[in-house]
């Protein structure tokens, strides 16, 4: 029974293909805006996440000043690379500590220039920021010791002073210095905060401190905590230690501020996440629009077939039967929505994620979800009219012109 209930709904379908597309139209939207938005969601959240994973494994970033509001910090002293060998020390959590201290310059190669920040580092860089040299080699601890004038630049450096050519053992100057391209940082890109990754010279700490800020100071630490220990517990005994160190009293506040990044991604992560519930949310909406125009179109067709309804009932047909005849149809056009929805999304998706440049992750759990959802609009807006066509009185339908 439930197969000739089904091939009379496909026919009753078929028999008004335009008015039966308009009907599931609001379906489609409704699908497809939901699935491209938690999509499209999903794959946000996953580059945030994979961005910061980027910037280091278990990063604790450690910065002079207390924290005063968006982008702002109130003044204080700088650390000291004193500061920097107490942390690998006494910390036993800390697998690697990098002090680094940066400033603005313009790198100069023949006819060409540009803005970029010299950053002083050491090698605990590299291992701290997961930062790999592409071509080329670090720094070696002889030049590290003596400040030598050697540095290492990122992809943006290459692509503004080099254009193709090869920058590996050219000069540039830095300033008032000339330093030699010992090395090429393997591109990153933006982080998630939007800044460019790649703009940067990377110098000896004491080739910047002499030749280009003129002091010791050291304006960020960076610590990566070792794999399975508590970056909690890391990030607890950093500020005990630094207070000590800093002559901090009890209630005083803190000079400094330690932040560790797994926080960060959790907040991040979690607007994200918020953010795409709320429009699925709103996309949902479509689903019950494109649900009560099923239930006004199933209304009308009620009314259009009273006397096909009268003839059934009349010639022996039960009134489930007849229920069974018009709910059936509500869910198949319900679920063709949904069908056309699913295909319309994935393709929107993959189009939307190229276009904001971030990753497409297939997730069937929506897809079905999604389809589930429509079949469900049918069922419940599809009940009202297949009620009233199942209760109408046969000697009526059947005088119905």
């Amino acid at each position: 029974m439930l197969t000739n209930t089904l091939l009379l709904a496909l026919r009753e379908i078929r028999r008004n293909v335009l008015r039966s597309f308009l009907t599931i139209l609001g379906i489609v939207i409704g699908v497809s805006a939901v699935i491209v938005m938690v999509t499209i969601g999903g794959g946000a959240t996953a580059q945030v996440t994979e961005q910061i994973a980027a910037l280091g494994s278990n990063l604790l970033m450690i910065r002079v000043g207390q924290h005063m509001g968006p982008g702002q910090t109130s003044a204080a002293p700088s650390f000291q690379i004193a500061d920097v060998h107490a942390i690998s020390r006494e910390i036993p959590a800390i697998t690697a500590a990098a002090p680094s201290s940066s400033q603005k310059v313009t790198a100069v190669y023949g006819n060409a220039n540009w803005s970029t920040m010299a950053t002083g580092v050491d090698n605990e860089f590299f291992k701290v920021r997961n930062w790999t040299v592409q071509s080329g080699r670090r720094f070696l601890d002889t030049e590290l010791r003596s400040g030598k004038a050697v540095c290492i630049i990122g992809a943006t450096v290459v692509k503004e002073l080099f254009g193709r050519q090869a920058p590996l053992d050219n000069k540039i100057r830095l300033g008032n210095f000339s330093c030699q391209i010992v090395g090429v940082l393997e591109a990153k890109g933006q982080s998630t905060f939007g800044s460019d990754q790649d703009d940067l010279v990377l110098v000896p700490l004491r080739t910047l401190q002499r030749r280009i800020s003129g002091n010791k100071d050291i304006s960020l630490i960076q610590v990566s905590v070792a794999e399975g220990r508590s970056t909690d517990k890391a990030k607890s005994d950093i500020e005990y230690l630094l207070r000590e160190r800093r002559h901090i009293s009890g209630s005083e506040s803190d000079n400094f501020q330690v932040m560790d990044m797994k926080e960060i991604t959790k907040m991040l992560t979690g607007t994200t996440q918020i953010l795409t519930t709320l429009l699925g949310a709103v996309a949902a909406v479509s689903l019950l629009v494109g649900g009560i125009g099923i239930m006004n179109i199933m209304l009308v067709s009620v009314t259009e077939r009273t006397r096909e309804i009268g003839i059934r009932l009349a010639i022996g047909a039960l009134e489930r039967e007849v229920l069974l005849q018009f709910l059936v149809e509500a869910v198949v056009l319900s679920s063709f929505g949904g069908l056309i929805g699913i295909l319309l999304a994935l393709s929107a998706s993959v189009g939307l994620a190229n276009l904001l440049k971030i990753p497409f992750i297939f997730n069937p759990g929506i897809m079905v979800v999604a389809f589930l959802f429509s079949a469900a609009v049918g069922v419940i807006f599809g009940f009202f009219p297949a009620k009233k066509a199942a209760r109408l009185d046969p000697i009526d339908a059947l005088r119905h012109e």
